[in-house]
């Protein structure tokens, strides 16, 4: 479901949710005080994107984000080095990760913040960022970095691996991105008929991740490619840490709801 933001003050005032950008104007009011031609506002439309993620949304601005249908993501401020606007996006308390597809830019926020509370602040920088065309990355090889390329066919791919790229980048990708994500192919074994693959953007830590690998990727790349037995997702390290310590606390946490238990039981003889 899309929902338009029309934003239309001038670029001066940077304290509102709005930015528009200046373009010269055929039948604007003359002045004896300039010889500079008239400059009428030309406002600028940012639509927002729900997502499968409700800790994601999809911001699209209207214009090319990155080129070749390639996409980059960013989950931490260090990452986000080589891009100046993934920079002032993790400026904003509560933003997890800054993703950027062809059109649109997915932002996902830690899961006990408002939408409403961030938004105003991300439109600003989007606005911003888009309407004085400033690059997306500082270097090409910035830009490089942050973009995998992980689906190019190589001459030393196997045929199934070539056949597992073109399919993943013909048929699955599109659709993933349409939800404002992507996965990555990791590799596959071929004595197992394993695919691997990470998710990226509005993916990750989606709770129907499980579904879109299990009953979308894998059944797709299965009905094409009878090599292939399963898909599974790969973690990066980081990822791993994270899902760990969180297993931890909720072992925790019912330890001490059963010790809770347990007391009111006593209790109550």
């Amino acid at each position: 479901m899309f929902r338009s933001a029309l934003f239309g003050i001038t670029r001066g005032n940077l304290q509102t949710r709005s930015f528009s950008r200046l373009s010269k104007g055929q039948n604007a009011r003359p002045s004896f005080r300039s010889a500079f031609p008239a400059l009428q506002a030309r406002t600028m439309f940012i639509q927002t994107e729900t997502t499968p993620n409700e800790d994601s949304l999809k911001f699209i601005p209207g214009v090319q984000v990155m080129s070749n249908n390639a996409t980059a993501e960013f989950t931490e401020a260090k990452s986000s080095i080589g891009s100046p606007l993934a920079m002032r996006l993790f400026g904003i308390d509560d933003i997890r990760s800054v993703f950027y597809g062809p059109d649109f830019v997915t932002i996902s926020k830690q899961e006990d913040s408002k939408w409403n509370v961030l938004k105003p602040e991300i439109y600003s920088i989007l606005m911003e960022h888009f309407s004085s065309n400033t690059p997306l990355f500082r270097d090409a090889a910035a830009e490089e970095a942050a973009g995998p390329q992980d689906t190019k066919i190589l001459d030393t791919d196997t045929e199934i691996v070539a056949m597992i790229k073109e399919l993943l980048d013909t048929r699955i990708r599109p659709a993933i991105m349409e939800d404002g994500g992507d996965i990555e192919y990791r590799g596959f074994e071929e004595d197992t008929g394993m695919v691997k693959l990470k998710l990226k953007g509005s993916c990750r830590g989606c709770s129907s991740s499980s579904v879109t690998l299990k009953s979308g990727i894998e059944r797709m790349l299965m009905h094409y490619i009878p090599e292939v037995k399963t898909v599974e997702q790969v973690l990066d390290q980081e990822e791993e840490i994270a899902l760990d310590e969180f297993s931890k606390f909720e072992k925790r946490l019912e330890e001490k709801d059963k010790k809770k238990q347990d007391l009111s039981q006593y209790m109550s003889l």
